[in-house]
């Protein structure tokens, strides 16, 4: 597979526009129409017109509501990419990555990806969105009879493993929750703006041990969209663009079977791999990362598949302080989905772009040079890697 590095650098791939629109608890709008709005939103953030639009990748969350049908709802014809895809928190580094692909090929030249979902309801807890909405059958209904229902216990499971290997503390994982609040305070569009502290982590209700209440995402309305298009063709567009460096997947496959690294050992290790690898730099080269982290024990464990920290010590490095808006590590910079909003793996690809461009306010990092961005999905069964920068890629073909 070619990566930016091997191709002419006028068809190397970039970001070039980026929509969001309200997020959190905002009703009134299907998913459809909010995938609709990040669309437009992106196409005029790169100063396009929507007929310049010859490429759209759609996803959705637990709702299902966006389909290949947002095409006549924008009023495009005659794509020359259409498709749906779903690989559930990887699926937004996975978009970006076949978009990337199509427009180094000439397949299309602007690409959109969108996301949108909206299972909050009104007048219904944030709960219910993710309960059960068709009996399961086999040992999926056994599972459910016996309490094992929906992400959470499945990840505690392995937050457990985790916690019984390497001596992880409910502490340190509060530590996690803790800096990211600390960049939440920083970012106007962060549903969760009220500082936290470990005492409030420790007080928070039960989910499922280990897992307290602030422990876990949030759950979001809303919907986002990148436009993915060329080097040559984002050279006179609105915005500045993001390049991207590198990319890779990894799709393990060992939910419910015996495995003796569940828990301890994700996805990231291989995606990373080759993203980095792609893009010709390593873990230290990184100045900003975005990790997946529906829930504190996520970003413990892809701090050391990425090689931030030794294999077990995510949670010392996380109670080190490392994480917060003083810390070495600039993780999570808008919050991330513990405390800013929930849209699958576009919450950590926004906020990447968002610091890429510089364009973060208080709480812009300074270096920004190098973004990470990391997406997860099912129970630690996909993962999708991101380099991203605000420099093009160099070397490779003139």
């Amino acid at each position: 597979m070619s990566g930016p590095r091997d191709v002419a650098a006028g068809r190397r791939p970039v970001i070039a526009g980026l929509g969001l629109t309200d997020v959190g608890k905002v009703y009134g709008r299907s998913a459809q129409q909010f995938a609709a709005d990040a669309v437009r939103l992106a196409v005029a953030d790169a100063g396009l017109q929507m007929s310049d639009v010859d490429g759209l990748l759609t996803s959705s969350g637990v709702t299902r509501g966006v389909a290949m049908s947002l095409q006549r709802d924008l009023g495009l014809t005659d794509l020359a990419l259409l498709s749906e895809m779903q690989a559930f928190g990887a699926t937004a580094g996975a978009m970006v990555q076949m978009a990337a692909l199509a427009v180094q090929s000439g397949t299309a030249s602007v690409v959109a990806c969108v996301f949108a979902d909206d299972p909050l309801k009104e007048g219904k807890t944030a709960g219910s969105a993710y309960g059960t909405r068709r009996a399961p059958s086999g040992w999926g209904g056994l599972m459910g009879a016996s309490g094992y229902a929906g992400p959470n216990p499945l990840y505690a499971l392995a937050a457990r493993r985790h916690m019984q290997t390497y001596g992880t503390t409910t502490e340190q994982l509060g530590a996690v929750a803790v800096a990211q609040r600390d960049w939440a305070v920083l970012n106007p569009l962060a549903q969760l703006r009220t500082p936290m502290t470990l005492a409030d982590h420790a007080g928070s209700r039960w989910v499922v041990d280990p897992f307290r209440k602030l422990d876990c995402c949030l759950v979001s309305n809303g919907g986002a969209a990148v436009l993915v298009t060329t080097a040559e063709r984002a050279a006179d567009l609105a915005r500045p663009p993001v390049h991207v460096h590198g990319w890779g997947q990894a799709h393990p496959g060992r939910l419910l079977k015996h495995s003796e690294d569940f828990g301890l050992v994700t996805g990231a290790v291989a995606s990373g791999a080759k993203a980095f690898a792609m893009a010709g730099l390593t873990v230290q080269d990184v100045d900003v990362a975005e990790l997946y982290d529906c829930y504190t024990y996520t970003v413990v464990v892809s701090l050391e598949d990425y090689g931030f920290c030794a294999k077990g010590e995510g949670g010392p490095f996380a109670a080190s302080g490392a994480l917060g808006p003083e810390g070495t590590l600039k993780l999570n910079t808008g919050g991330g989905q513990l405390s800013s909003y929930y849209l699958w793996g576009m919450t950590p690809l926004t906020e990447a772009v968002i610091q890429a461009r510089g364009e973060a306010g208080e709480r812009q990092a300074d270096a920004h040079d190098i973004v990470l961005v990391s997406g997860n999905g099912g129970i630690l069964d996909h993962h999708s890697t991101l380099i991203l920068s605000p420099h093009p890629v160099s070397g490779g073909a003139a």
